[in-house]
């Protein structure tokens, strides 16, 4: 399982416009009036759940962003499973501070937490074959980053982060272009030797014509079911990696990792995951 982090400098953007979203204006008005500027406090940051943790690293950022005074000390670290009411983080210094970031700090662990939980659960379905578990672009707009770091720490995988990261053909690039084998030999005329290609098909004939005409590295299998898929893997026999994408289920996981395809994508990881239970703690 990859226990991944990014340098706080990437994340420090994302964190930053949403703490100004929260504080407005004129900062915390409400504890700003109500709790003394020299009140001190240690708050834990608390599992009211079973989970697996994300979103450790950028809920410590919000609270230093915040105040760079305060003592941070996470003692259950990001792709890490914490149990109903452990402790996650403690924080330690101005009350003020802790309360101005809680809601950011929250909104980030919790969200993040329920991805890297849904994740987790993939992968476990998937375990005991070779098929890995991708993410999507189905993301939060302006979340990508982290959301993709959470998918890592539910031990997934990560698909092309951007537009620019891969060529991926699909069905509308298909049409759009006349078809498969033109959309391919485009590619092989303009792509660069060092960019990954990808095609998307939903038929048996499609993939033979992608076989016949060549120039990608992946094919992806949309929408396809566990016959299908099986007989498509038949075919590639090695030639290039395998993904099966579209109406991927839990309860379908483990028999789509057992036709033999190399990765299995879902948008679900990101776009219907349930915000995880986490409470800060006085």
């Amino acid at each position: 399982m990859s226990f991944a982090t990014v340098p706080d400098l990437i994340l420090e953007p994302m964190v930053k416009a949403a703490l100004m979203e929260d504080l407005g204006s004129y900062g915390d008005v409400t504890t700003r009036a109500v709790i003394p500027s020299d009140t001190t406090y240690v708050a834990r940051l608390n599992a009211r759940e079973d989970a697996v943790v994300s979103g450790m690293q950028i809920a410590a950022l919000a609270f230093r962003l915040v105040d760079p005074a305060l003592q941070i000390l996470t003692r259950v670290a990001d792709g890490k499973t914490a149990n109903k009411g452990e402790t996650l983080m403690e924080i330690t210094g101005s009350a003020a501070s802790i309360l101005s970031a809680e809601r950011v700090a929250l909104n980030y662990a919790g969200r993040l937490t329920g991805i890297a939980t849904k994740t987790a659960g993939f992968v476990a379905e998937a375990k005991g074959t070779d098929a890995r578990i991708t993410c999507t672009r189905k993301t939060t707009p302006n979340m990508r980053l982290a959301e993709k770091l959470a998918v890592l720490h539910g031990g997934g995988h990560n698909h092309r982060y951007s537009l620019s990261d891969a060529i991926l053909i699909k069905d509308n690039h298909i049409a759009a272009a006349g078809g498969v084998q033109q959309v391919l030999e485009a590619t092989k005329r303009h792509a660069s030797h060092m960019m990954a290609v990808e095609i998307e098909v939903d038929r048996l004939d499609q993939l033979a014509e992608v076989l016949e005409t060549g120039g990608a590295s992946v094919v992806l299998l949309d929408n396809m079911d566990n016959d299908l898929l099986r007989k498509a893997v038949e075919m590639v026999n090695g030639a290039m990696k395998t993904e099966a994408s579209g109406n991927v289920t839990l309860e379908r996981i483990k028999s789509i990792a057992e036709t033999g395809v190399d990765y299995i994508s879902s948008g679900a990881l990101t776009h219907s995951a349930r915000t995880i239970d986490l409470g800060l703690d006085f």
